[in-house]
């Protein structure tokens, strides 16, 4: 599966724009860290990987203005420390 496929089967979450091939990895990423349900963030890693998913949230994430809710930074944190690590 692309991730425009992914994309398409979660319109939901990328309300924003109607051009879900367009979209980088990082904004999908956001965007179902943020928006999305344990499913969607499951189907995200077997598409690209824990390790790049990890990467991805740790390096939006330690820039001075981060788009991620408090809540999602400090639980993803703690979930990619121990199964990404």
């Amino acid at each position: 599966m692309s991730i425009g496929n992914f994309v398409r089967k979660r319109k939901y979450l990328f309300w924003s724009t109607k051009n879900y091939d367009g979209l980088s990895n990082v904004a999908v990423v956001e965007a179902v860290l943020n928006y999305g349900d344990m499913e969607d963030v499951r189907e995200l890693i077997s598409l690209l990987g824990i390790q790049e998913v990890a990467k991805i949230f740790h390096e939006k994430t330690n820039c001075a203005r981060v788009n991620y809710d408090q809540k999602i930074v400090h639980y993803f944190s703690l979930f990619f420390q121990k199964y990404a690590s």
